[in-house]
C-alpha cells in the first residue's frame, strides 16, 4: 500500500475506531466499534478520502449516486472535486412530493456510479443498483472508501457490479497494529 494510503488508513482508524461497550445491531455487545461517520463529518479527513477516491471513478460516469446516509457526503465532495453532478439515492422512494428514489438529475439513459462509504455485504448497494436500473440508469460500478467484506471487491458480482475501493478492513487493522 502506498505511503499516503497507509497514512490515510492510520488517520481513519485513529478517528473512527472506538473502545468501550457497544450494543451492535445484532444485539451482541462489543468492546470495539468503528464509527464511520467520524471520518465523514471531519472536513479535512473527508476531503483526503474523496481526493484519494477520484481515480476510482470510471471515465463514463455521468452522475455520482451517493447512497443515504453515508455515501451522500462522499458523493458531494467527489462532485465538488470532479465537476460531475451528485445524485442522492434513498433506500426507498419517498411516498410524497416527487416520489423519487434519487434526488438530483434524471437518471434514465445516464451512467451512474454508486458512491458508498463502507461495503460489507453490499445489501444497500444491491438494492439501489436494481432500483436505478429499473429507472433506466446504466449502473456498472460502485466506489467505496472501505470494503470491509471478507473478499474485497467481489460482494456485488451477483448483480454484475464492479466494486472499486480505497481501503480494506485489513488495511485498517494493519494501520491499528
Amino acid at each position: 500500500m502506498a505511503d499516503f494510503l497507509s497514512e490515510l488508513a492510520r488517520d481513519i482508524d485513529r478517528t473512527c475506531r472506538l473502545t468501550g461497550s457497544f450494543t451492535l445491531r445484532s444485539g451482541q455487545v462489543a468492546t470495539e466499534y468503528f464509527d464511520k461517520y467520524l471520518f465523514e463529518t471531519d472536513p479535512q479527513l473527508l476531503r483526503r478520502v474523496a481526493e484519494s477516491m477520484v481515480p476510482l471513478i470510471p471515465e463514463d460516469t455521468d452522475l455520482l449516486g451517493g447512497l443515504g446516509l453515508g455515501g451522500v457526503p462522499l458523493a458531494t465532495m467527489l462532485s465538488s472535486l470532479t465537476g460531475k453532478p451528485a445524485l442522492f439515492v434513498r433506500k426507498q422512494a419517498k411516498e410524497y412530493g416527487t416520489k423519487r428514489l434519487a434526488e438530483g438529475a434524471e437518471v434514465a439513459g445516464r451512467h451512474v456510479t454508486i458512491v458508498e462509504d463502507i461495503i460489507t455485504t453490499g445489501g444497500a448497494v444491491r438494492d439501489a443498483t436494481r432500483a436505478l436500473r429499473e429507472a433506466g440508469a446504466t449502473v456498472h460500478t460502485v466506489i467505496c472508501a472501505i470494503d470491509r467484506g471478507p473478499n474485497p471487491g467481489v460482494a456485488l458480482s451477483d448483480v454484475d457490479l464492479t466494486t472499486r475501493y480505497l481501503l480494506t478492513r485489513a488495511d485498517l487493522d494493519q494501520a491499528h497494529a
